[in-house]
């Protein structure tokens, strides 16, 4: 196989400089032929070029694909990351989705289960002793942690206080955050646009059948239903983030109040 690329080789070169001396010489018939010639045998120079290519790819042993790099990040760093686009606290479903869509490495969901239980115990060990927590957010009536919502300790009070209206604002919130986000990094991947597609589905004022959906469209419509939930929202909030600095230790701020009914209080 070698052989016949050399000699088609050499073949090709000589076909140039007779189709240059052809044109040179004012002989377009001859050079007419002699270029027609030239194409095939540089058909026939790239097909032995393929064949020979083919052979050496099956004559080569197997490797392993090259496993998907991880990210050198820790846990609690990944999920910071996750949790600092949303900008709203987040259960761990929507953290992975978030951490796929925008940022590199695996992100295991098994450990996400005992995080905030692990940060709870460092901060209890250590007051204050990190730059941030991976901490809960807050029940607006009773300053209980939010079943499975992670918020960052960093954020304010009011900020990490779930009243009755917060899920749908925080919701809205979340879709802005995850389009603005789309339109600072337009090579996030094929994950981002379908994580806008699943904010947009419940956002009226989207189309979300279109092939694709417009950051900017999600953008509008979200800060349009904002504008009617945010006021009050927001009121409950700082209410409910002003009890709990006047009646919880740092600790209880950031994890939530443990507070049990006693047996009077449950027969009162």
């Amino acid at each position: 196989m070698a052989e016949s690329l050399e000699i088609l080789e050499r073949r090709i070169d000589e076909l140039r400089a007779q189709v240059r001396r052809a044109v040179t010489a004012g002989d377009r018939d001859r050079g007419r032929a002699l270029r027609a010639e030239l194409r095939a045998a540089e058909r026939a120079w790239s097909d032995a070029v393929e064949q020979l290519d083919a052979l050496a790819q099956a004559d080569a042993p197997v490797r392993p694909a090259a496993p998907r790099p991880g990210s050198l990040l820790p846990i609690r760093e990944q999920v910071h990351q996750a949790l600092t686009l949303l900008g709203v606290p987040a259960a761990a479903r929507l953290i992975l989705a978030v951490h796929d869509a925008f940022f590199s490495g695996p992100l295991v969901p098994a450990r996400l289960t005992s995080i905030r239980r692990d940060e709870e115990r460092s901060f209890r060990a250590a007051p204050h002793a990190r730059a941030y927590y991976l901490c809960a957010a807050l029940t607006a009536d009773l300053l209980a942690p939010a079943r499975g919502l992670l918020a960052v300790s960093t954020w304010k009070l009011d900020r990490r206080v779930i009243g009755p209206l917060s899920p749908r604002v925080d919701y809205l919130t979340a879709a802005v955050h995850v389009a603005q986000g789309i339109q600072r990094l337009p090579d996030a991947g094929a994950e981002a646009p379908r994580l806008l597609r699943k904010f947009a589905a419940n956002i009226p004022g989207v189309h979300a059948g279109a092939q694709s959906i417009d950051p900017d469209q999600v953008i509008q419509a979200a800060r349009a239903e904002l504008a009617v939930h945010q006021g009050e929202d927001a009121a409950r909030r700082a209410a409910a983030a002003a009890r709990a600095s006047a009646q919880l230790r740092d600790a209880d701020q950031l994890f939530g109040s443990r507070l049990r009914i006693t047996r009077s209080q449950a027969s009162a």
